[in-house]
């Protein structure tokens, strides 16, 4: 096998074996093609890189300007292929075993206050054709209550909204499923689009003979469903319409203004740990300068010794 056919092999592994989504697949490619393309450049081949070679990389990295996040990332996928490469017998050694990586930079999550959600949210109900905000509305309302990720959210079938469901049985990353809890407008605005979206894919099959969708937010597009980029300019469309700054907004930071507001109310770490999917409760922990906030709020109002 040559080096991208051995890529190739690596990728439907992982696919087969740990049920990596497609977006994890498609990185992984990206990233292992960079670093293919760089090793043919300089006259190595893949299955013969080094550790000095794997390091030589990564230096080449941050001269051109790549992010420690991006880095990190390339190195992660050169591990991956490297075990499964030692695992396969294809080397009897792993030259990235021993290499650290960029640690990343711990940066605040950018989020949106309570106002600029509810000022989003009403931009949804009223942009539009009928139908369209009746979507919109109940998607903004579903990833502000739930924390979903935009390919959970997207992707979602119909069948998980059916008989106006107190929680949502989610499908993330690895393949883990998780139930989310429903807040009362969400369900309002899901039962609304749920009526609207049965009677428009009728229509669809008395007049075009189309198939019924299995998706909750069905689309033309190859995928079946509305697409993670189309929800995004979506989403930046009514930032504009809402008077908040289409920078601030993104399907991410409203997952993290749910996570934020959230424990800006008393959640417990642990409960946003599982709404939000998350393996690790390090990854929750970013969150927590909400609270500091909020302690040192408590003590600067209620304790005895505080003076203004």
């Amino acid at each position: 096998m040559n080096s991208r056919e051995r890529i190739a092999t690596f990728l439907e592994a992982q696919s087969a074996e740990l049920d990596a989504a497609e977006n994890t697949q498609l990185a992984y490619a990206r990233d292992l093609g960079d670093f293919e393309h760089w090793l043919d450049a300089n006259g190595i081949q893949l299955l013969n890189a080094s550790q000095t070679d794997i390091e030589s990389y990564l230096i080449s990295l941050d001269s051109s300007g790549l992010s420690r996040a991006t880095r990190a990332r390339r190195l992660s996928a050169i591990r991956q292929f490297f075990r499964f490469a030692f695992e396969e017998g294809w080397r009897t050694d792993n030259p990235a075993i021993r290499i650290k990586g960029p640690s990343r930079e711990k940066r605040l999550p950018k989020t949106l206050s309570e106002d600029e959600v509810e000022r989003l949210l009403n931009a949804a109900r009223e942009t539009g054709r009928e139908h369209d905000r009746l979507r919109n509305t109940s998607m903004m309302e579903v990833l502000y209550a739930t924390g979903l990720r935009v390919t959970e959210l997207v992707s979602l079938p119909v069948m998980a909204a059916r008989g106006d469901p107190r929680m949502l049985l989610v499908k993330g990353k690895g393949g883990k499923e998780r139930m989310v809890p429903l807040s009362a407008p969400a369900r309002e605005a899901l039962l609304v689009w749920l009526k609207c979206r049965d009677d428009l894919e009728e229509i669809g099959e008395r007049e075009k003979g189309k198939s019924p969708s299995k998706f909750l937010f069905p689309s033309r597009g190859k995928s079946g469903h509305l697409t993670r980029h189309r929800f995004y300019l979506l989403i930046k469309e009514l930032s504009v319409v809402a008077g908040v700054s289409p920078d601030k907004v993104t399907p991410h930071t409203l997952r993290h203004a749910f996570a934020t507001h959230l424990l800006a109310h008393g959640a417990d770490l642990r409960a946003i740990q599982t709404l939000l999917g998350h393996a690790d409760v390090a990854t929750t922990e970013i969150y927590t300068h909400v609270l500091e906030d909020r302690l040192k709020e408590l003590v600067l109002e209620h304790h005895p010794m505080a003076k203004d």
